[in-house]
């Protein structure tokens, strides 16, 4: 429908079919902007959208806020590791499940913090890092700090990749190829990655090592988030 009004889809037996998503899609803008973000592996702004689509900036940020109360999109502020808070950059959901223990405790996690208020990433952080020091006392043999990073992701579902170091870097460079639960990053994204940044500081303090530079970038990859970490020490 070029006019953009919604409309709702029938079921087998004609019933109405009434769900987030129908309706979320029920206009070509919004469904226009579906395809351009899922075409685009390290995700969009609301800026890239709307120079693309010609649509107001304003238009395109209410539609963007739709597919993701919908499950379509889920957003995250991708800084580059420049200071200062950046947009919100928009990637298309995966369909992977998350493991049923991370879901419960993701869930339980933002029960708890949504009435606190103050700074939730924070909040989330120091839930992490407990978190983190148990999951890293139960990594099997000897492993190196960043080993145990890896290892304890790949557990949770986070598909970690080392990539190679640059000579004489300070930073080792884990690229997170999946999320295990970006539906619950849709709804809260500052507290969801402050936890997963958490885990990784937490494994850091397991094995000693200063967790203080560890940096998680949502996006920072064409299909990924950048988790930088200090480099392997005793």
């Amino acid at each position: 429908m070029s006019n953009g009004v919604e409309t709702l889809g029938k079921g087998p037996s004609g019933e109405t079919i009434d769900t987030p998503r129908h309706r979320a899609l029920g206009s070509d803008s919004r469904a226009t902007i579906l395809r351009l973000v899922r075409s685009a592996a390290g995700g969009l702004t609301s800026t890239d959208v709307a120079a693309q689509t010609g649509q107001h900036l304003s238009t395109t940020r209410a539609h963007l806020d739709r597919l993701v109360e919908a499950g379509l999109l889920v957003r995250a502020r991708a800084s580059g590791g420049l200071p200062g808070r950046p947009a919100w950059r928009y990637r298309a959901t995966s369909t992977d499940p998350a493991p049923a223990p991370y879901r419960a405790l993701a869930a339980a996690l933002l029960d708890h913090l949504s009435p606190a208020g103050g700074d939730v990433r924070e909040a989330a952080g120091r839930v992490g890092q407990g978190w983190g020091r148990q999951l890293a006392a139960a990594v099997p043999g000897q492993t190196s700090p960043v080993e145990a990073v890896t290892a304890v992701l790949d557990g949770l579902g986070f598909g970690p990749r080392r990539e190679p170091a640059e000579t004489g870097s300070a930073t080792v460079e884990l690229r997170l190829y999946t999320c295990p639960f970006l539906e619950l990053v849709g709804q809260n994204p500052d507290a969801m990655c402050g936890l997963h940044a958490g885990v990784a500081r937490g494994v850091l303090d397991h094995h000693g090592v200063p967790s203080d530079a560890t940096v998680l970038e949502p996006f920072g990859a064409p299909g990924a988030c950048v988790l930088r970490l200090p480099t392997d020490r005793p």
